[in-house]
Formats: C-alpha cells, sequence, structure tokens
C-alpha cells in the first residue's frame, strides 16, 4: 500500500557524474554532481542542473562547455573529494588525478571513466537558486568493451559499475554501500597527507 510523504530529495536514485571545466587559467577544474539526464529536441541531449554558487557552474556560464564523466566504483573516491571539496579554494586541484583533454571540445575529461560526454550548451534556463544547462552533445567516448557488441548489456553493466547516489549515501552497482557522501574521499585524501 502506498502513503503520501512530504517531498524531499531523499530517495531519488542518480547516477553520478564528473563534470570537468576549464578554469580562468585553463587549468582543470572538477566537481561532483547527479542531476543530468536527458531529453530529445530533434536529436538527443543532456540537460544538468546544478544549484547554488559553485565555480563548475561559473566555468559553465563563461565557457558554455563541459565534460560528463561517469563515476565508477573505481572513481568513487576521487569523485566523493570533488564533491566535497570547494570549488573556489585554490588548493582543491593538488590532488593526483589522471587526466586527458577531450577529443572534440577543449573540456578536462577523467581518464579512468569510462563513458564522457563532451557538451556544449545550447540554451539554459534560469531558476531561484539554480540553472539548468540544456546541452548538445558533441563527443562520447566509450572504453571498448561498453561498444562490444559480442557482451550482453549485463555483462557491460558488471564491468562498467556504475555508482549511484540515494539519501546522501553512495551505492555500487550490487546494492551495496561503500560509505556516505564523505567516507570514500577519507583513503584519498589520508594518502595525499601521508
Amino acid at each position: 500500500m502506498k502513503k503520501s510523504i512530504p517531498l524531499s530529495n531523499h530517495f531519488c536514485p542518480q547516477t553520478l557524474f564528473v563534470y570537468g571545466t576549464n578554469k580562468a587559467d585553463g587549468t582543470a577544474n572538477f566537481g561532483l554532481f547527479c542531476w543530468l539526464s536527458y531529453y530529445f529536441d530533434k536529436e538527443m541531449g543532456v540537460m544538468a542542473c546544478i544549484g547554488g554558487d559553485k565555480l563548475t557552474k561559473d566555468r559553465i556560464r563563461a565557457t558554455g562547455i563541459f565534460s560528463a564523466n561517469l563515476v565508477t566504483e573505481e572513481l568513487l573516491p576521487i569523485a566523493d573529494y570533488f564533491g566535497n571539496t570547494n570549488g573556489y579554494e585554490a588548493e582543491k586541484m593538488d590532488i593526483s588525478v589522471e587526466v586527458e583533454r577531450g577529443s572534440v571540445l577543449d573540456v578536462p575529461i577523467l581518464t579512468k571513466s569510462p563513458w564522457v560526454y563532451e557538451l556544449e550548451v545550447d540554451r539554459s534556463i534560469l531558476l531561484d537558486d539554480g540553472e539548468v544547462f540544456l546541452c548538445k552533445i558533441r563527443n562520447v567516448l566509450a572504453e571498448e568493451y561498453i561498444c562490444d557488441e559480442g557482451l550482453s548489456v549485463e555483462q557491460r553493466m558488471q564491468k562498467l559499475l556504475p555508482i549511484l547516489s540515494v539519501r546522501q549515501s553512495y551505492f555500487n552497482w550490487d546494492g551495496t554501500s561503500p560509505g556516505d557522501w564523505g567516507e570514500p574521499m577519507k583513503e584519498l585524501v589520508g594518502e595525499a597527507h601521508e
């Protein structure tokens, strides 16, 4: 039996993406986001919503381009760090992370992300405390196993292992939790200070 509950984002499972933007000096900036979905307007596009004041949002507005890098179990510690460290802190990116440039757009991408969108903002919708960016997909970078039609979709997903977020917790593909927001980055931050 269903019941009415108060409106909240406590139970809306979301796949996580790390957005890559260029800072004003051309260096990479990354932030973790989950409000990404898709739309269709003559072609498939990506819609990304960012609330509040964030460097990532500032840089998307300034450049009109960014990458969206799928977060996997392997990438979770660095993604969690990007999501729990203020982008306006000058030393945020003083951490070891493998970065490449996009193939079509001049955007930073995470080398280890197996699925990456290179996005160009077509238009945006300004909200009271956020903004929705409607983006044209200019390129998709995918690991070869994702394109292997000899593997079933299930087999590809078992290799991909995307991370979900629900109620300020992370969940692996098998439904187990590697921790709450802010926990997975502890192993990464601990390594950086040794």
